[in-house]
This record gives C-alpha cells, sequence and structure tokens, in this order.
C-alpha cells in the first residue's frame, strides 16, 4: 500500500491512521459502557462513573465497566499474540486458536480442577499458562516434522488436530465428573464471553499481560528480520531459535492470561493483522500496535454487536468473531500465495 509513497510521508500516513484507530477504540470503548441489554439514562452513567450503584440502570453501568477493560485487554491480546505468531511461523493461518494454543490452553483449565481442585482465578490463570505452553510446543515439534521443516500447511494441520483433539480430551474429561460440575461453572460461565468480568478477576492477570504485551512489542525489529528468511537473518547476525523462543513466550502469556480470563475466543488473532496489513503494510515495528489497538476495536465490536442483536440475551463474543473469522479464513486459504509470509 504505501510501495510508492516516501518513508518520511510514510511514516506521517500511519501515525495518522494509528491515532484514527485509536478514536474508534476510544470510541468503542465509550459505546460498550453506554449500549448493553437494558438501557439507562445519561444521568445513571454519569453517577455510575463515580462508583454510584443506588438505581438498577447505575448498577448495570457499574457492570460493564470491568466488561469493557477486559475487552480491551482481550482483543488487544489476541490481536498481537496473532501478529506475533503469524511472524515467528512465517504463516499467515496462524492464530491462537487455529494453532491450538487456546485450546491447549482451556484443557489445561479443566485437568486442574478435575485433577487437582482447583478453584481460584490464580490456579486457573497458572493452568492456563502452562497448557498454552505445551500447546505451542507440541504443534510446533509436529509440525516441524518430515521434509521442509515447520512449513506453513503442517503447522496448520497439527495445529487444527491439536485443537480438535484438546476439546475431545476435555469433553472426556468432564463427562464422568459430575462431582466438578459446581467447580467448573465460575469458569465455564465466562468461557468464550467477556461477561461477568469484574476486577478482581482482571487485577490479578495485569502483570501477565503486560509482559507479554512487552516482549511482544519489543520483538518487532526481530521479526523483520525472520520475515527475510532464516538464513538472511542469521546473516544479520540474528539468533533465530532465540528469537523465535522469545516472541513465541510473549504471545503464549498473552493466549494463556486472556483464555484464564475469558476463554478460548477463536479467529481473531488471525483476521486483524490481516487487515492491518491491508492498511500500514509488513513493517512489525508498526504491525504489532496496530494489531493489539485492532484487536481491542474488533472484539469491544463484536460484545457491543452480541448485546443488540439478541436482546434481552446476550450473544457470546466468540460466536461474532467466529462468524467473522470464518469467511476471512476460507479466503486466505483460497490466495494462491499462502505458503509463507
Amino acid at each position: 500500500m504505501f510501495s510508492k509513497v516516501p518513508s518520511g510521508r510514510r511514516g506521517g500516513i500511519r501515525s495518522l491512521a494509528l491515532i484514527a484507530l485509536l478514536a474508534l477504540l476510544a470510541f468503542l470503548a465509550a459505546l460498550s459502557v453506554v449500549v448493553g441489554t437494558r438501557e439507562v439514562s445519561f444521568a445513571d452513567i454519569l453517577v455510575a462513573l463515580g462508583g454510584g450503584t443506588e438505581t438498577v440502570g447505575q448498577s448495570a453501568v457499574a457492570t460493564r465497566i470491568p466488561r469493557m477493560v477486559l475487552a480491551l485487554l482481550a482483543g488487544g491480546a489476541l490481536g498481537l499474540a496473532g501478529a506475533v505468531m503469524q511472524g515467528v511461523t512465517r504463516n499467515p493461518l496462524a492464530d491462537p486458536g487455529i494453532l491450538g494454543v487456546n485450546a491447549g490452553a482451556a484443557l489445561a483449565v479443566v485437568v486442574g480442577v478435575a485433577w487437582f481442585g482447583i478453584t481460584s482465578s490464580e490456579a486457573y490463570l497458572w493452568s492456563a499458562l502452562l497448557g498454552s505452553a505445551c500447546a505451542t510446543v507440541f504443534v510446533f515439534r509436529i509440525g516441524s516434522l518430515g521434509p521442509g521443516g515447520a512449513t506453513p500447511l503442517k503447522l496448520t494441520l497439527a495445529g487444527a488436530a491439536t485443537s480438535v483433539a484438546c476439546a475431545s480430551l476435555l469433553v472426556a474429561v468432564i463427562l464422568p465428573r459430575g462431582d466438578i460440575a459446581g467447580s467448573l461453572q465460575s469458569w465455564q460461565n465466562y468461557a468464550g464471553s467477556v461477561g461477568g468480568a469484574t476486577f478482581e478477576r482482571i487485577v490479578p492477570v495485569l502483570h501477565f499481560l503486560a509482559a507479554g504485551f512487552a516482549i511482544s512489542l519489543l520483538s518487532a525489529r526481530k521479526l523483520n528480520s525472520l520475515a527475510l528468511g532464516d538464513d538472511v537473518a542469521a546473516g544479520l547476525g540474528e539468533n533465530v531459535a532465540l528469537t523465535r523462543f522469545i516472541a513465541s513466550l510473549g504471545a503464549v502469556l498473552l493466549c494463556g492470561a486472556t483464555t484464564a480470563l475469558c476463554g478460548p475466543i477463536a479467529f481473531l488473532g488471525l483476521v486483524v493483522p490481516h487487515l492491518c496489513r491491508l492498511l500500514i503494510g509488513v513493517d512489525y515495528r508498526w504491525l504489532l500496535p496496530f494489531s493489539a489497538v485492532g484487536g481491542a476495536c474488533l472484539l469491544l465490536a463484536a460484545d457491543i454487536l452480541g448485546r443488540v442483536v439478541a436482546r434481552p440475551g446476550e450473544v457470546e463474543v466468540s460466536i461474532i468473531t467466529a462468524l467473522i473469522g470464518a469467511p476471512f479464513f476460507i479466503w486466505i486459504v483460497r490466495r494462491q500465495k499462502v505458503r509463507e509470509l
């Protein structure tokens, strides 16, 4: 998109685009507080923002504020993690959901509840992080077998198989264990959703998210080197294996923390980086922050849409993102140049 634009002007255009995207994020965040299954007055919104919960409307607004914060954090984390995974694997189909990372995190939480009796949010978090890491290592290992190493096709197939296997194992763990239904209920109530968010759930995860954001954003220059190919990156002095490990660690932290908070949400990490590439190009110094802000915008918009289309009920954000992401996934697969980025 910017190939014929001078570099100085290109940076100015990207800066303006980022400012516009941040303005859209602020608008969607405000809209997320205002819009819901229950209509509230402007006076109730102002009082609720000051901490008041005397009326039903004020209480409704008070519950929307942490929900908005969670959607913003989770969307930003998944959008950024998707961009990092696509850079690490040079695979345009890479996504925390497609590569089995979210499914591994969800399975680890259920196993932790069933076999180890975990009940706290902190235990959910550590289980999800462990599951994300194990799924990532497993998919990369399986996808690297055979001639050609870790090709996009093999990684995608390995990730899809891992997701299905984790989903099946999750059901197999739950079905014979009626005694853990109560323990799982608190986590399943918000699996695939940002509903039920509270600051008590969000705060313990913030330092993991902060670490994931920092590691991922600081990997931008090294991901630019990887995009040139392993041999060229090594020739430029990069430790390719270490770069992949550090960048993947950031993505795992983001995916694990997000899954612990709101369960698996698919396709967001696939769609957002591609849309951002169409807007600002392939430079990861710009692509990563754009993907983080774009992911937050998309998840906020999906949450708002889910509250509106099925009043007085709600549609989970995971369903909305799947409706958006599935056609986009098919379009990417049908593209001719799908082997690598």
